[in-house]
C-alpha cells in the first residue's frame, strides 16, 4: 500500500485539491499580469501613459536646479562651505539622472505604443481572414 508524500505543514492533500490549486494560479496569473492594457481594449489617456516619466523628469530638474543652488552656496564665504561642497554636486548628479532616465523613458513608450497599435492591427486583419 503506497502512502502519499505530506506537505512541509503535515497535512495531506488530495488529488483534487492539487487540480485546483494549478487552475486557481493560472487564473491568479492572468489577472494579476502587468500587461493589463493587452487583455482589454480600452483606450487611455496620454496623462496614464506618459505620468510616470514626466513625474521622473520633474523630480529630477527639481534635484538638479536644487543641486545647482547648493553648489553656489559654497562659492560664497559661510559657515559651512564643506558641507555644500559635498552636497551640492552630488545633487547635481542624481538629479541629472534622474533627468536623462526620464527623458530617455518618454521614446521607449512611444515605440512600445505604436508597436501595440501594429499589433492590434495585425490581430484584427488576421480575425478578419480567418473568422470567414
Amino acid at each position: 500500500m503506497e502512502i502519499p508524500p505530506k506537505s512541509p505543514d503535515g497535512s495531506e492533500k488530495s488529488p483534487q485539491s492539487k487540480e485546483l490549486l494549478t487552475s486557481n494560479t493560472a487564473s491568479t496569473l492572468c489577472i494579476s499580469s502587468r500587461s493589463e492594457s493587452v487583455w482589454t481594449s480600452a483606450s487611455r489617456s496620454k496623462w496614464d501613459i506618459y505620468h510616470k516619466p514626466v513625474i521622473v523628469v520633474s523630480v529630477g530638474a527639481a534635484i538638479f536646479l536644487f543641486g545647482m543652488v547648493i553648489t553656489s552656496l559654497s562659492c560664497i564665504q559661510i559657515k559651512n562651505k564643506n558641507v555644500y561642497k559635498m552636497c551640492g554636486p552630488a545633487f547635481l548628479s542624481l538629479g541629472l539622472m534622474l533627468l536623462v532616465c526620464g527623458l530617455v523613458w518618454i521614446p521607449i513608450i512611444r515605440k512600445k505604443q505604436k508597436q501595440r497599435q501594429k499589433s492590434q492591427f495585425l490581430q484584427s486583419l488576421k480575425s478578419f481572414f480567418f473568422n470567414r
